[in-house]
């Protein structure tokens, strides 16, 4: 597919906005320093004004006042913590075009080429040269539309990126922002003393590979991987949750650890993991409502705390389904405000806050990473021309992550988006789909 870039600007606050440098808490910290890319695809609707860029331009600029921090750079202080530099530089706003269709993406799959829809960054340059949101309007010779849009997680997670991405979108269409943007990272500062009560598995390396003599060579050399969407319907859901009930008084799970569950299950017999290899399930949880007092759902900043729960792959093959579902709903029950707490001066007194942030090595073979979209508002970005039909990641770099998404079409169906070895993919939906059969259709098949 070939892109081509039409038009490049920066676009500053449309009002003066506070310039000063802000403090990040640990949670920021930790963070992968990247921009986290993110597709919206809009079919046309007929309008002569469709995603007219200038309409774009200056909602965002509006938008930038009240998130005035996501105008700004990284930076660093005096002592050499990463901090944010609030001087309005502003935020990248591109516009292209190609001659490929919407349709030409199938299944909207995590790609080499929706990635190139969003722009690109240099990572590996000063922190402070490169703006912390960037965009890219493509038009497509359909007529349709993806506006692409990457945003530094230092600066937010999931809950903060769609509020930014909706916020924008409401000041497109004249609306006041329906979430404020609370401005105040102080607020997970840890205590002081900092006295951690629990101890924290999550922030421990994870499991490696356990390899027969033979293989540890090869083991040394990365695998091919493999980026996969599955669907999922509303009745599949519905059978898997039928699997988790043993009685009346059976405890009731969320459709959310009951899928976790069942994905752990799936990725070990996939991955041919031996009885005795542990692996290590990791569930980010947002803490803005786990906290006492709790957040703001507005709070700018990343509340992500990730949860795990460490088992044999064994004992995840062979134990009945509702104990696995219970390792999942165990380590998710566990994060309330004492727990999170305890994590952020758990953090404060590591000599490198740093030195556990998570990333390739962290979620690869055996183990997981799970996040769950499911309740974030991810398709109600309509900036005048209709709501998106597809919102998704651009691509998936990292083997073991799964993705959760909800569907646009609100029918109750999910996609799982996977990024997995090649030589597992297959028989991950194998598994994955076996599992969501009807048990009285299986006994039908004998």
């Amino acid at each position: 597919m070939q892109v081509t870039l039409k038009g490049s600007s920066m676009i500053c606050p449309a009002q003066d906005t506070p310039k000063q440098n802000q403090w990040i808490s640990n949670l920021d910290m930790v963070m992968t320093m990247y921009h986290f890319p993110l597709v919206y695809f809009y079919k046309p609707n007929g309008s002569s004004d469709f995603f007219k860029s200038q309409v774009l331009k200056e909602a965002l600029s509006k938008a930038l006042v009240p998130f005035y921090p996501m105008a700004g750079r990284l930076g660093t202080d005096e002592n050499g913590r990463i901090q944010i530099i609030c001087n309005g530089e502003g935020a990248l706003f591109l516009e292209a075009e190609t001659t490929s269709a919407i349709d030409d993406f199938g299944d909207f799959a995590p790609s080499s080429k929706l990635r190139q829809l969003v722009p690109t960054v240099d990572h590996s340059a000063d922190i402070s040269t490169h703006p912390l949101v960037i965009s890219q309007v493509t038009t497509f010779k359909c007529g349709g539309v993806c506006l692409g849009i990457g945003i530094h997680h230092t600066m937010a997670d999931g809950t903060s990126v769609f509020s930014f991405i909706n916020g924008w979108s409401e000041i497109a269409l004249g609306l006041s922002l329906s979430v404020a943007p609370l401005i105040d990272r102080t607020l997970l500062r840890a205590r002081v003393p900092p006295t951690p009560t629990f101890y924290h598995v999550e922030y421990d390396p994870s499991p490696s590979l356990k390899t027969f003599s033979s293989l540890s060579e090869s083991h040394s050399h990365p695998k091919p991987l493999s980026v996969s969407t599955f669907k999922i319907t509303k009745d599949q859901i519905y059978t898997l949750k039928a699997k988790s009930i043993k009685n009346e008084k059976t405890t009731k799970y969320s459709t959310h650890n009951i899928l976790a569950a069942h994905i752990w299950r799936c990725a070990s017999k996939a991955r041919g993991l031996l009885d005795d290899q542990a692996t290590k399930l990791y569930i980010p949880t947002n803490g803005r409502s786990r906290l006492r007092p709790p957040l703001s759902s507005g709070y700018l900043g990343n509340v992500l705390v990730t949860t795990a729960s460490i088992a044999l792959s064994g004992n995840l093959q062979s134990e009945p389904f509702t104990n696995t579902i219970d390792r999942v709903q165990n380590a998710v029950r566990r994060m309330d405000n004492e727990y999170l707490r305890s994590a952020l001066d758990y953090l404060e007194k590591l000599p490198d806050v740093t030195s556990v942030k998570h990333g390739a090595h962290t979620f690869e073979c055996p183990n997981l990473y799970i996040i769950s979209w499911m309740r974030l508002p991810v398709h109600d970005a309509d900036f005048g021309w209709g709501r998106p039909m597809y919102m998704g990641p651009a691509n998936v770099v990292h083997e073991g992550k799964i993705y959760l998404l909800p569907s646009p079409a609100d029918d109750g169906s999910l996609s799982l988006v996977a990024c997995l070895q090649i030589s597992h993919m297959k028989h991950f939906q194998k598994h994955l789909y076996q599992g969501l059969i009807p048990i009285d259709k299986i006994k039908s098949r004998f």
